[in-house]
C-alpha cells in the first residue's frame, strides 16, 4: 500500500508541477512526500460523498500532523480562490505589471492548494466554500487590503504551525512555502505602501516575522469562509 501512495503522489506532484511551472516552485518541494507519506485515516461520520463532517456538519481538520496538513490546505484554497477571482476580475487602472505579478501570485497559491489536495489523498478536507462579500474586485486598494491580510496572515499562520509538525519532511515543506508567501506579502505590501515590507506590525523587535497559533488565524480568516471548520483537534504545542 505504501509503495501504491507514494507513487500516486509523485505523479501528483509532476502533474501540478508541469501546470503551475511559472515560475518552478514546485519543483523545489518535489521529492518531500517521496520521502514516506502515510496518513492516518480519520474516524469522523462521513456524508454520501465520502467527506469528512463532524455531527454539526463541520469540516473537521483532523489531528496531528494531519490536521496541520489540513490547516494548511484551508487557508491555501482561501488564498487560490482569492486570487483565482483577483485575475477574473481585475480591478480598475491595473497595470500590465500587476497583472503578470498578481498571476504569478495565483499560480503559486493554486500550485500550493494542489499539492496539499494530492499530499493528503482521502485525508484531504473537501473544498470549502468562500465568502468574499466584503471585497470590491473593482476597486485596487480594496483588493490589495484583503491580499496584504491574506498574506501577512499566511505567513503568521506557517510561523506559529511550525512547532506543532512533529515530522521534519512535513517542517522542510512548510519552510519552503511560507518562504514564498513572505516574498507574496512583501510584494503586496509595496503596491500599497512603497518600503513597507517589512515594518514593525509583521516584524518583531528580533528582526524576526510574527507568528500566530491556527485559533488565532482562522479567527480571523473566518469572515472569508463560509464553510464550518472544526479545528478543536489540532496540536497546541
Amino acid at each position: 500500500m505504501k509503495k501504491d501512495l507514494l507513487s500516486e503522489l509523485a505523479a501528483a506532484d509532476n502533474k501540478t508541477a508541469t501546470a503551475f511551472s511559472r515560475r518552478g516552485f514546485l519543483g523545489l518541494t518535489g521529492g518531500l512526500f517521496a520521502a514516506g507519506i502515510l496518513l492516518d485515516s480519520c474516524n469522523k461520520d462521513s456524508d454520501d460523498n465520502g467527506i469528512v463532517l463532524d455531527e454539526d456538519k463541520a469540516v473537521n481538520l483532523g489531528s496531528g500532523d494531519v490536521g496541520i496538513l489540513n490547516y494548511a490546505y484551508a487557508l491555501e484554497q482561501l488564498e487560490a480562490a482569492f486570487y483565482t477571482k483577483v485575475i477574473q476580475s481585475q480591478y480598475s487602472g491595473i497595470t500590465a505589471t500587476e497583472t503578470a505579478l498578481l498571476t504569478d501570485i495565483r499560480d503559486h497559491e493554486v500550485g500550493h492548494r494542489e499539492f496539499f489536495k494530492a499530499a493528503l489523498n482521502t485525508n484531504a478536507i473537501p473544498a470549502l466554500e468562500a465568502d468574499f462579500g466584503s471585497i470590491d474586485f473593482g476597486n485596487r486598494a480594496s483588493v490589495l487590503a484583503a491580499a496584504k491580510t491574506f498574506e501577512d496572515l499566511g505567513v503568521q499562520a506557517y510561523n506559529g504551525a511550525g512547532k506543532l509538525i512533529t515530522s521534519v519532511d512535513y517542517l522542510l515543506l512548510a519552510g519552503k512555502i511560507v518562504s514564498v508567501e513572505a516574498r507574496h506579502a512583501a510584494y503586496i505590501r509595496d503596491l500599497i505602501s512603497p518600503g513597507s515590507f517589512a515594518d514593525s506590525t509583521v516584524i518583531d523587535a528580533n528582526g524576526l516575522d510574527k507568528a500566530l497559533m491556527p485559533n488565532e488565524v482562522l479567527a480571523a480568516a473566518a469572515k472569508f469562509i463560509k464553510t464550518k471548520i472544526n479545528a478543536s483537534n489540532l496540536p497546541t504545542q
